[in-house]
């Protein structure tokens, strides 16, 4: 009996160390971290926790269906969550795609307190209305 038991707790850690260097428990299989939105959207400029300062430069890719007509929107918040800062970043080429298409875009502010903590948020361009199209992501920034 106790061989038996000592064989399938062998087995099932074998079958586990198979199964996780297979792949099986990678983000594709398990969704480890559901907000990075890193496959639709990548910001190069600013990064997290960077000082900024105006005029704020906005870049990166994203997939084409964050876009619509071409752009999408830019908040900048102060430290309470008021807007300080709206804009749109602009695709740089042909948006009408599944592929990352590269953007830009320029806050102007002055409305803010040197040294405090903001967020930059961008938008996904949602005509609709629907809160079921809503999708955004927010990057923490420091004024500078």
């Amino acid at each position: 009996m106790k061989r038996t038991l000592f064989i399938i707790f062998v087995i099932a850690i074998v079958v586990a160390i198979a199964l996780f260097f297979s792949g099986f428990f990678d983000n594709s299989v398990i969704d480890i971290k559901p907000s990075d939105k890193s496959n639709i959207i990548l910001v190069t400029s600013p990064i997290k926790d960077a000082e900024i300062a105006s005029p704020l430069t906005v870049a990166g890719r994203a997939r084409g269906q964050w876009f619509f007509e071409g752009s999408f929107p830019l908040v900048l918040l102060d430290p309470y969550g008021n807007t300080i800062a709206e804009g749109h970043a602009t695709a740089q080429s042909e948006w009408t795609t599944t592929e990352f298409v590269k953007f830009v875009g320029n806050l102007q502010f002055d409305n803010f307190i040197k040294g405090s903590k903001g967020t930059l948020v961008l938008k996904k361009d949602n005509p609709s209305g629907l809160p079921e199209n809503d999708d955004s992501i927010s990057i923490p920034v420091i004024f500078k």
